[in-house]
C-alpha cells in the first residue's frame, strides 16, 4: 500500500499523482460529470479513454489492494489524489456506480479469496453493472420482513420472490439480494445475501417512471431464478449483518464531498442571474437573501463535516457517527438548495422542455424532481433520525414511552 506518513511524502506523492493526471487525463472531460453507471448511457471516445486510463492505473478505487483492481493507496493518499482530480476539473469515472460505493466494500468486509478475485477486478474497471435486492412490496423500512426465498437445491440456490425501489436493475449484470433462507427462524435470523447473475431467463426487471422523468427504479421478478452455491456473501442466514454493513457503506457514500470535479453554480451566483439586486448589489429580497445566507452556511457546515468524519476513519474500519449525520444532512441541503434554486429562477424554473428554456434550467427542474427520492433512498429521513436518535444520542423509544 502508498502510504504517506507525513506532509512530505504527502506532497511527493501529489507531485507524482499531477504528473500523471497531466500526461493521461483528456483535456475535454475537463468540469464534465460522471454518468451513473446505471443510467444505460456507456462512455464513449475520451469519457471512455479516460475510463480505461484510470482502470489501468487502479485509481478508480484507489483504496482497494492492487491484485483485486485497485491502487493501493492509504486514504491520506486517496485524499491527495481526489483533491488533484479536483484542482484539474477531472471526475473519477469509475466511482459512482453501486459496485464501488457498496457492494466491493462489503465483499472486501466478507468475501472469500475467490470471491474477491472474481468480482473485484470487473467492478474496479467498471465493466459491471451491480444491483440490489433489498426492499420489496411489503418490506420497505421492516426489511427484515422481506419474503423473496432462496432455496437450497443441493448444486445451486434457487431464488423466487419480487424486489422494488431497484436501482438500475434494468441494466445491471449481477444483484446482491437479501433472501429468506430459513423461514422457521425469527425474522432478522433467516436472511442470507447471496449474490445473482441477473442476465438469466428467471430474472425480470421492469423500470418505474419517476416524477423527474426518469426510471432509475425498478421492479424485479425472480422466478426460480439459480444462484451458484458460493455465491453466498458471508455466513449462511448471516446475511442481514452482512446487508448492514452494506447500507453503512452507503450511506458514507451519500454524505457527499467538499472536493468535485465539477460544484455547481453557487447560489449567490444563480441569484445574481435571477433576481432583483438593490443598489448595492445584494438581493433585494430580505427574506430571500436571509435564507440563503443560511444555506451557504449549512453548506459550509456540511463540508467542514465531511472532512472531519475523513480524518476520523483514518485506521478505523467502521464508519464513525457523523457518516449518520451526514447522511441526514446531505439530504437537507441538497433538496433546500434545489428548492432554493427553483424559486429564485421564476418563471425560467418551470421549465420542462422546449426552446424557451436553457439546457441548465431544464436540468434544474427535472433536478429538483427527482431529488424528491434521496429522503428515501438508502434508508428514509425519518428512519435515519431514528437512528440517530438510538444509536448515537440514547434517546428512549418513542413508542415504549407513549
Amino acid at each position: 500500500m502508498t502510504e504517506v506518513n507525513d506532509d512530505a511524502e504527502l506532497e511527493a506523492f501529489r507531485a507524482e499523482a499531477r504528473a500523471w493526471l497531466e500526461a493521461n487525463f483528456p483535456p475535454s472531460q475537463k468540469g464534465r460529470p460522471t454518468e451513473l453507471q446505471y443510467s444505460g448511457s456507456p462512455p464513449q471516445g475520451d469519457a471512455l479513454l479516460w475510463k480505461q486510463r484510470m482502470a489501468e492505473k487502479g485509481w478508480g478505487v484507489p483504496t482497494w489492494p492492487k491484485e483485486y483492481g485497485g491502487g493501493g493507496l492509504s486514504a491520506r493518499a486517496a485524499r491527495g489524489l481526489q483533491e488533484e482530480m479536483a484542482r484539474i476539473g477531472a471526475s473519477n469515472p469509475i466511482y459512482i456506480s453501486l459496485g464501488v460505493t457498496m457492494v466491493g466494500p462489503t465483499v472486501l468486509d466478507y468475501g472469500t479469496h475467490e470471491q474477491k478475485l472474481r468480482h473485484l477486478p470487473p467492478i474496479a474497471r467498471g465493466e459491471i453493472v451491480w444491483c440490489l435486492g433489498y426492499s420489496e412490496p411489503g418490506a420497505g423500512s421492516d426489511l427484515a420482513s422481506l419474503q423473496t426465498r432462496a432455496l437450497d437445491k443441493g448444486d445451486h440456490w434457487e431464488i423466487s420472490g419480487q424486489k422494488v425501489w431497484t436501482s438500475g436493475a434494468n441494466h445491471a449484470d449481477w444483484c446482491g439480494v437479501l433472501v429468506r433462507t430459513d423461514p422457521a427462524a425469527r425474522k432478522h435470523e433467516g436472511i442470507s445475501f447471496i449474490m445473482t447473475d441477473m442476465r438469466q431467463p428467471g430474472v425480470e426487471a421492469r423500470p418505474i417512471e419517476m416524477i423527474g422523468g426518469a426510471s432509475s427504479f425498478c421492479e424485479v421478478f425472480f422466478s426460480e431464478a439459480r444462484a451458484a452455491k458460493d455465491d453466498l456473501l458471508g455466513p449462511l442466514n448471516g446475511g442481514w449483518t452482512v446487508g448492514k454493513r452494506l447500507l453503512q457503506h452507503e450511506r458514507a457514500s451519500q454524505t457527499g464531498d467538499p472536493v468535485s470535479a465539477r460544484q455547481p453554480d453557487p447560489l449567490q451566483d444563480v441569484a445574481k442571474r435571477y433576481v432583483e439586486l438593490d443598489e448595492q448589489g445584494r438581493i433585494a429580497d430580505a427574506d430571500l437573501r436571509t435564507r440563503l445566507t443560511r444555506q451557504l452556511m449549512h453548506e459550509k457546515a456540511h463540508a467542514l463535516t465531511i472532512a472531519r468524519a475523513h480524518a476520523e476513519s483514518r485506521g478505523n474500519a467502521s464508519p464513525s457517527n457523523a457518516v449518520s449525520m451526514l447522511k441526514a444532512s446531505s439530504t437537507l441541503i441538497a433538496q433546500t438548495r434545489a428548492e432554493l434554486t427553483v424559486e429564485m429562477m421564476g418563471s425560467s424554473g418551470l421549465g420542462w422542455a422546449g426552446d424557451g428554456f436553457s439546457r441548465d434550467e431544464i436540468v434544474t427542474v427535472r433536478g429538483w424532481l427527482g431529488g424528491k427520492a434521496i429522503s428515501i433512498a438508502g434508508g428514509s429521513y425519518e428512519v435515519q433520525h431514528n437512528i440517530i436518535a438510538k444509536r448515537i444520542l440514547n434517546l428512549p423509544d418513542a413508542a415504549s414511552t407513549s
